[in-house]
């Protein structure tokens, strides 16, 4: 039983009726009408996946009224949007793996895969017109956010920048905003308030950092039979995470030791071979940047924490501090 599975049995009768209520929509959203995109549009909800934003709604509506019909709608929509995001991810990162199956550019080809990710934006966006021009506007600024995000990737920081800070708002636009969105809809649906929806929302863009910074960490330190995916995919191309970031800040402050330099001149070569990549992998990961990122990951999840005090104490409050400390006790 994974750790946010532990979650749901915890909260018990509050959240999993509500939560198998989304998954059974989930499964028809993705499938449609149309039979030519029902298995690629199904492909990774049906791989699996940690379910992470629906149940972030599910217990942010504990605060209110409970799962709503629009807190269940709501919910399905930021799933549908996460996947959709997914298929366009794995493309631009060249990934031949998600959820421990085939990406779906690999199987279908990249034409399919971009389509199939803009129908299920489609198919959220749907949904969440039926919840009204506050959710529209939200999803909307959450879309571009993750656009954004993904921009400032690719392109990376300006120069005179900070990179690490632009490493951080890339972090939050990416994984963040939806995280956040997801907390939000369960707050302000289930009528919890607008206060307690902004203090949820404020704890779901930061958790969305430090769980991303969590796997910075993981990508280093686990093998693909743990997170189905190959180590150091985003090293193999060119993204710097949080890391790599790191070493260079200390190379640019001539505070680097030979170990980090060797690392970065690893990663500075080619890194096209699964050889050269392990050996870069393993450089990186030996060195104490990794525990200055697994330090940072708590930090911003300890942030993500303080943003709950405006939360009535109990169960709700007490579970999305739990939540945050999961996130980033994947790292031991």
């Amino acid at each position: 039983m994974s750790r946010l599975e532990l979650l749901s049995a915890r909260l018990g009768d509050q959240v999993n009726p509500a939560l198998a209520e989304i998954e059974e929509r989930l499964a028809v959203a993705v499938r449609g009408s149309d039979q030519l995109t029902a298995e690629p549009a199904a492909h990774l909800s049906d791989a699996g996946g940690k379910r992470l934003r629906p149940l972030l709604a599910v217990v942010t509506s504990q605060l209110g009224d409970g799962a709503t019909e629009e807190v269940l709608r709501a919910a399905v929509a930021v799933e549908l949007t996460h996947l959709a995001t997914l298929y366009h991810d794995d493309i631009m990162d060249s990934a031949a793996v998600r959820r421990g199956v085939p990406a779906a550019h690999v199987l279908w080809g990249n034409s399919v895969a971009i389509l199939t990710g803009d129908l299920l934006f489609a198919r959220a966006s749907s949904i969440v017109a039926s919840l009204g021009a506050e959710a529209v506007a939200l999803h909307a600024a959450t879309f571009e956010r993750l656009c954004l995000g993904q921009l400032h990737e690719t392109v990376g920081p300006p120069e005179g920048a900070d990179p690490i800070a632009h490493y951080l708002q890339v972090l939050a636009d990416k994984t963040g905003s939806l995280i956040s969105a997801s907390a939000f809809y369960g707050a302000k649906f289930s009528g919890a308030g607008q206060e307690m929806a902004d203090a949820v929302a404020s704890f779901g863009d930061k958790v969305g950092v430090a769980f991303q910074l969590a796997d910075d960490v993981i990508d280093l330190a686990s093998d693909a039979a743990d997170t189905g995916k190959v180590p150091g995919t985003d090293l193999r191309e060119g993204v710097a995470t949080m890391p790599v970031l790191l070493l260079r800040a200390r190379r640019d402050a001539g505070t680097l030791d030979a170990a980090g330099e060797r690392a970065l001149e690893l990663l500075e070569g080619d890194l096209s071979s699964d050889e050269a990549l392990a050996e870069a992998v393993s450089a990186v990961a030996s060195h104490e940047v990794l525990e200055e990122t697994r330090a940072a990951a708590r930090q911003w999840a300890d942030d993500a924490v303080a943003d709950l005090q405006v939360l009535p104490e109990g169960t709700v409050r007490e579970s999305l501090g739990d939540l945050a400390t999961m996130l980033v006790d994947r790292l031991g």
